[in-house]
């Protein structure tokens, strides 16, 4: 199993991986729905921040169930693996990785207290430093670099 990866390069590629999927989903919404406040407007911004959750959601299960990683971890050399044996989390694992990341956010007002928790999870957690979401996939997040 190769070390595990810097919690930094973690939050890099989280940050690189939102805004590749939150930037055109927010003009395609801007453009689709009409020239719309998002401070005055808090049903179209709750409804945007929903199909931001669903389309991460989607975007990181197809790409660790095939890759092992996002865009944001290729970038950061770093990827998911299982716990067990170090392998892509193919099927249900990248599928459950990505649900407990992205989907708590669509439960209005307690949604992002769950995101917020899972997210600083891995600053305490011993000896693999996982995230909730790791934890319920049973993997692990490494570097590739050599």
């Amino acid at each position: 199993m190769p070390p595990l990866a810097n919690r930094f390069k973690r939050l890099i590629a989280r940050i690189i991986d939102g805004l590749l999927v939150s930037v055109p989903v927010s003009i395609v919404f801007t453009f689709a729905a009409g020239h719309y406040d998002p401070w005055n407007d808090q049903n179209k911004s709750t409804g945007l921040s929903i199909i931001v959750a669903l389309v991460y959601f989607v975007y990181e299960g197809l790409m660790l169930s095939t890759r092992g990683q996002t865009v944001g971890k290729m970038a950061m050399k770093i990827r998911v693996a299982m716990l067990e044996n170090g392998a892509i989390p193919q099927g249900a694992p990248g599928w459950t990785r990505a649900a407990v990341y992205s989907l708590p956010e669509v439960v209005l007002c307690c949604g992002f207290v769950f995101w917020l928790v899972n997210v600083l999870w891995c600053l305490w957690d011993e000896p693999y430093h996982q995230c909730v979401h790791d934890k319920a996939a049973k993997t692990v997040v490494v570097s590739t670099a050599g």
